[in-house]
């Protein structure tokens, strides 16, 4: 096994040095933060050969040619397509790649695009692409030798995208569906207006002359969205337009350069198609552009906000700030807005989800219900969560959350003005006599996460965020945590069974140190039996495995000889507040197994999920090794899968 820096590049993943020396740390082979590691057998995956090293580095190039009919005879059209080359190729080796004959290269940088193209001279062919300055995103434009006749550049190199030595726009009608032409192509260059090719296509396509004044030119994206308008003033390179791209003839007009185009709908679920348009003033405000687009909707009321679609098509963080202008919120013209129902707080305050925490089996209204996975749930909703971390054994397996509502409080109040107002909302049939019987948790994948442990402290001071959700748990007496308690869920294995007991809460002081010795004797003061006759182990949900705490003999390194600390917050253990401790009694069973049959069925529910997963890996795997072999080495034959040995010492 060799492990091996990699870094994720454009062309894709690209593994560099290999890691020497078992005796050095991490500092001293220069590894940094976050990087990547490739594990590997040195030589070859898949029964490829892997080039590794900074000098064969993959480069992502746009390799422009003709493209080929049908018939095998070349279009009048260029075509775009993303090529991956070592570095340290040879330039020439695009003819192989593209399987076309040998002819003339012509490159241009990622900032040049439509212009200033560079002929390489044949005996440069032998040069690599490293040499010739060519990074990710570089152009190189092929032709070959059959169109010698018909250059692909003019005078001052400006580029030239079909044979008869004419650049085009391609303009499409969407203003008339009467009229006798559909698409024109007009000639344009890098520097043409967009406002003389808007003109010339209206005359072309023998429109209405009053369009001239009512009109705008829109790009027209692979899916065929309409993107936002071209000002009439800008050239096609200030519009970031390449030669050939498809423009719609809309009705209407552009915007202006203090004005915004805009793209809305309504909720967080964007349907390709469904948005609406609306051109705004860039210095209007927040809450002026909100109403606007309710009108255009037609929906009443002011409980709306508004959010900015996220770069993942998806709602990111309210526009909380409603009297700011867009410009100053940095709003641009073709961004996503998302009017999303439910009204803002004020600034300060926070809107709080609550919910109702019950950890162990009831009846009633506990009984699991199907996940709601768009949100909340309405009020008495219940998310059910098998699986969860107070209940690992067949008994008591349930926990629900009920949701109660939203509530809207300061960042200033206490966690205990939280809880006060959360016992306002309509709730379940338990009677809360204090906030102090209630304990709070934050909710993260539909099961609490992080204990709230200090009334008295703000809600700042947690920073729960503006999309942390609360959940209460009813407590048989008051509760006053310090910082130093560790909330435990422990449950004493059934003798005789696999399975255990209804869970208990234990606070464990902690003032006196994490290790697994302190945790064990306050489990068996716990549970009134001996230290030495209890066993006791860590609950993992995820992974329905359990693992025995136990102390572990203290390491020492061989250059600072200091001593390791045991603590059980960290590695392998990482204890937290809500974790669940199993207990055994030796006296009764001696055995070491901690397991359920709820845990095995887990176990092989995960294997058959991973079983799945990765068959279809290895099916993708198949289609590209395939593709791969087709057109580098056909017919090299696959080596024989072999066993690897891995030895793992023991670090406890």
């Amino acid at each position: 096994m060799v492990l091996s820096t990699a870094k994720c590049l454009p062309a894709g993943l690209h593994v560099y040095q290999t890691l020497d020396g078992d005796d050095l740390t991490l500092c001293e082979i220069e590894i940094a933060n976050e990087e990547d590691i490739f594990v590997w057998n040195g030589v070859e995956v898949g029964g490829i050969q892997i080039p590794t090293g900074s000098d064969c580095e993959p480069l992502l190039l746009n390799v422009l040619h003709l493209a080929t009919s049908g018939e095998g005879e070349k279009c009048q059209q260029l075509t775009e397509s993303p090529q991956v080359f070592p570095s340290n190729a040879e330039v020439g080796s695009v003819f192989t790649a593209l399987a076309i004959p040998v002819g003339a290269i012509f490159l241009s940088s990622t900032e040049r695009t439509n212009e200033g193209w560079t002929a390489i001279p044949q005996e440069d062919w032998r040069k690599t692409f490293r040499e010739q300055g060519l990074t990710n995103g570089s152009f190189v434009l092929i032709q070959d030798s059959s169109n010698n006749n018909n250059s692909m550049l003019t005078k001052q190199g400006e580029w030239i995208t079909t044979v008869n030595e004419t650049n085009w726009i391609q303009v499409k009608n969407l203003c008339q569906s009467e009229s006798e032409e559909e698409l024109v192509k007009i000639p344009a260059t890098a520097n043409t207006v967009v406002f003389d090719i808007r003109i010339k296509a209206i005359k072309e396509l023998k429109l209405m002359k009053e369009l001239a004044e009512n009109s705008c030119l829109r790009p027209i994206d692979r899916d065929g969205k309409l993107l936002c308008p071209v000002p009439d003033n800008c050239t096609l390179k200030e519009a970031e337009l390449r030669i050939e791209s498809s423009l719609g003839l809309c009705p209407g007009k552009a915007p202006t350069s203090s004005q915004l185009f805009l793209f809305f709908t309504m909720g967080s679920h964007i349907q390709p198609g469904t948005e609406m348009e609306i051109i705004v003033e860039e210095t209007i405000t927040v809450r002026d552009c909100l109403k606007i687009m309710l009108e255009k909707l037609g929906l009443p009321g002011d409980t709306w906000h508004l959010r900015k679609m996220d770069w993942c098509y998806e709602a990111g963080e309210p526009l909380h700030e409603e009297d700011a202008t867009l410009k100053e919120l940095m709003i641009y013209s073709g961004d996503t807005l998302l009017l999303i129902e439910g009204k803002l707080p004020p600034p300060g305050f926070l809107k709080v989800p609550i919910w109702w925490y019950q950890p162990r089996g009831c009846a009633g209204p506990w009984r699991s219900h199907q996940d709601q996975t768009n949100g909340p749930p309405p009020q008495g909703g219940v998310w059910g969560a098998s699986a969860t971390q107070g209940a690992p054994g067949d008994t008591y397996a349930e926990a629900s959350l009920c949701y109660l509502g939203d509530i809207e409080i300061s960042e200033d109040a206490t966690l205990a003005e939280l809880k006060s107002q959360a016992m306002t909302l309509p709730s379940s049939e338990f009677f809360v006599p204090s906030p102090a019987f209630l304990r709070a948790w934050t909710v993260e994948s539909k099961r609490p996460s992080r204990l709230l442990r200090i009334n008295q402290q703000q809600l700042r001071e947690y920073k729960l965020g503006r999309r942390t959700e609360i959940c209460l748990e009813l407590l048989q007496k008051e509760e006053n945590l310090g910082p130093q308690d560790v909330l435990l869920r422990i449950q004493r294995r059934l003798p005789g069974e696999r399975a255990y007991g209804p869970p208990v809460d234990l606070v464990w002081d902690t003032a006196r140190g994490w290790t697994a010795g302190a945790l064990q004797r306050q489990v068996a003061d716990c549970c009134s039996l001996p230290v030495e006759k209890i066993e006791i182990a860590k609950y993992f949900p995820e992974k329905f495995e359990w693992l025995p705490v136990s102390s572990w003999s203290l390491q020492t390194t061989k250059r600072k000889k200091k001593k390791k600390q045991e603590n059980l917050q960290g590695a392998p253990y990482y204890l937290k507040d809500g974790d669940t401790i199993g207990i055994k009694n030796l006296l009764v069973e001696d055995d070491g197994d901690f397991s359920t049959d709820r845990d095995d069925a887990g176990k092989e529910k995960q294997k058959q999920l991973a079983l799945g997963g990765r068959k279809s890996q290895e099916a993708l795997r198949g289609q590209s090794s395939s593709v791969v072999s087709g057109a580098e080495s056909p017919g090299r034959p696959q080596r024989p899968e072999a066993s690897l040995s891995i030895h793992v010492g023991s670090f406890r």
